[in-house]
């Protein structure tokens, strides 16, 4: 199925910054896992054609909501203009249990045959904020931020990143080629630290450069080298606070990101030790949904 978005959809989603051909394929993609076997045989049977009522997307627990825009544009794609907007909540915004996030008059049909795509959706994508914003909570006054990962559901990268900015957070790299970031892997391929940076420097000037290491030794040849980010991997609490000693010495300006052993009841631990980000994948490959219902009155 073709998910055509209109001007209200357009509108939206734009104001949000979001990549129209983006939410297109993967409202396309959705619509089309329910709809391939055939049209949605229980709501014909069961609803009139002329039906038409009050639908409220409803949280049933708190937390902080992602993806109404999104969830605008399923309804959009499948009622056409046969719906209305009555009331709705900004993304970013925290939710209360019973108080509905999106009001909508539409038919009853399209209603219910939108209901499920919509609701994966914003359901998925809210608990991805919620999941950040308790994360952002945990730091918060340190100075650090809470930055996410490639992580991420295929195809669903750039709506799980901005629901990460929704709770707060920020964004890493969005591909392989929009930034450098040098791994073990690359550094046993290259010989050495030093050589890893020195070929991505010539390879893709203009990049940020970033470099992974495993220990405080690596970290100040990754520091004379010149990169723009240091990822500390699998460094404790106090290691990290040494890393940031040994960085204000050499290399003052270069950012340095804690990553590995790092769970939301240690995260002020890791933050309050001088680290410019925390780098949690957990924010979109483990972020549980939060439970929102659709609801005809």
């Amino acid at each position: 199925m073709s998910a055509q978005l209109g001007a209200v959809a357009r509108e939206e989603l734009t104001a949000a910054g979001l990549d129209l051909v983006d939410v297109q394929r993967v409202i396309g993609t959705a619509l089309t896992e329910d709809l391939r076997y055939g049209p949605d045989a229980t709501t014909l049977a069961t609803v009139g054609q002329e039906a038409v009522a009050l639908a409220e997307l409803t949280p049933r627990v708190t937390g902080v909501v992602a993806g109404l825009p999104v969830a605008l544009a399923v309804f959009d794609a499948v009622l056409g203009d046969s719906y209305e907007v009555l009331g709705r909540r900004d993304d970013g915004s925290r939710l209360i249990a019973g108080e509905p996030a999106l009001v909508l008059r539409g038919s009853v049909r399209g209603l219910l045959t939108a209901e499920r795509t919509a609701l994966n959706l914003l359901c998925h994508l809210s608990g991805v904020a919620t999941t950040t914003a308790a994360w952002v909570s945990e730091v918060d006054g340190t100075g650090c931020a809470i930055r996410d990962s490639r992580k991420t559901l295929p195809g669903l990268r750039l709506l799980q990143k901005y629901a990460v900015r929704c709770g707060g957070g920020r964004n890493h790299r969005l591909g392989l080629g929009d930034a450098v970031l040098i791994k073990d892997n690359h550094v046993v391929a290259a010989g050495s630290v030093t050589a890893a940076l020195r070929a991505a420097r010539e390879h893709a000037a203009g990049l940020a450069c970033e470099v992974e290491v495993d220990d405080l030794g690596q970290l100040e040849e990754a520091l004379a080298a010149g990169a723009d980010e240091v990822l500390l991997d699998n460094f404790s609490p106090e290691q990290c606070a040494k890393a940031v000693l040994r960085r204000d010495e050499i290399a003052p300006k270069t950012r340095l990101e804690a990553s590995g052993g790092l769970k939301i009841e240690n995260a002020r631990r890791y933050a309050e030790s001088g680290v410019d980000y925390l780098s949690v994948g957990g924010l979109t490959h483990s972020a549980a949904s939060l439970d929102l219902g659709m609801d005809l009155r």
